[in-house]
C-alpha cells in the first residue's frame, strides 16, 4: 500500500470519528437522530467526494433534514417504547410473550436500518416518507447489506454497553456503513 492511500485511509477514518461525535451530539434530543444520521452521511459523502464541507454544512443539513426528519424520531421512539413493553410482557411470563418480544425486537431491527439506508443517501430537500418507502424495499431485497447493518448496530450497542463513550465515535462509522451498503447497492 502506498503512502497516499494510507493517509487517505487514516483521513476517512479520522472524518468518521470527528463525524460520529457530531452525530452523537445532535441526537441529544433522541427525536433528531435520523436527522443527525441524514447529516452526518451526507457530510461523509462530501468528504469522500472531496468536496469542502464542516461543521457548518453539518449544521445547515440537519437543519433541513430535521424538518420531517422529527417525525421519524418520534416513530423510532414509539417503536422503542412498544418493543420495551413486550420485553416486560414476556418477562412477566404471559403466554405469547417471548413470541411478542422477539418479533418486536425483530421489528425494530428492521426499522433502524431502514432508517439508516435512508439516511445514507438522503439530499437536502428529500422528502422522508418515499426515502423510507424505497430504503425499506432495499432492506428486504438486499439482505447482505441489511446484515452489515445489523452487526453495525450491535458493534454501537455493545460499545456502549462496555464502553460508554466509544460508542460516540462508532457513530460515525455506522454511517459510513450506510453509506457503504447503499453504494455497494446502485442506489446513488
Amino acid at each position: 500500500m502506498t503512502e497516499s492511500r494510507r493517509r487517505i485511509g487514516f483521513g476517512v477514518f479520522a472524518e468518521c470519528l470527528l463525524t460520529g461525535v457530531w452525530i452523537a451530539l445532535a441526537s441529544v434530543p433522541v427525536v433528531t437522530a435520523p436527522a443527525a444520521f441524514a447529516a452526518g452521511a451526507r457530510h461523509l459523502r462530501r468528504h469522500l467526494e472531496q468536496q469542502v464541507g464542516g461543521w457548518r454544512e453539518f449544521v445547515a443539513d440537519l437543519r433541513s433534514a430535521a424538518r420531517r426528519g422529527w417525525l421519524v424520531g418520534l416513530a423510532g421512539i414509539a417503536a422503542w417504547a412498544a418493543v420495551w413493553v413486550d420485553l416486560r410482557v414476556a418477562r412477566a411470563g404471559l403466554p405469547g410473550g417471548r413470541f411478542a418480544a422477539a418479533v418486536g425486537l425483530f421489528a425494530l431491527l428492521a426499522a433502524a436500518v431502514t432508517v439508516l439506508r435512508a439516511a445514507a443517501v438522503w439530499e437536502p430537500g428529500a422528502a422522508w416518507r418515499p426515502l423510507l418507502g424505497a430504503a425499506a424495499r432495499r432492506t428486504l431485497r438486499g439482505p447482505g447489506g441489511s446484515l452489515l447493518l445489523v452487526c453495525g448496530i450491535a458493534l454501537t450497542v455493545l460499545c456502549a454497553g462496555f464502553i460508554t463513550p466509544l460508542a460516540v465515535p462508532v457513530l460515525g462509522i455506522l454511517a459510513a456503513a450506510a453509506i457503504a451498503v447503499e453504494e455497494r447497492a446502485g442506489t446513488r
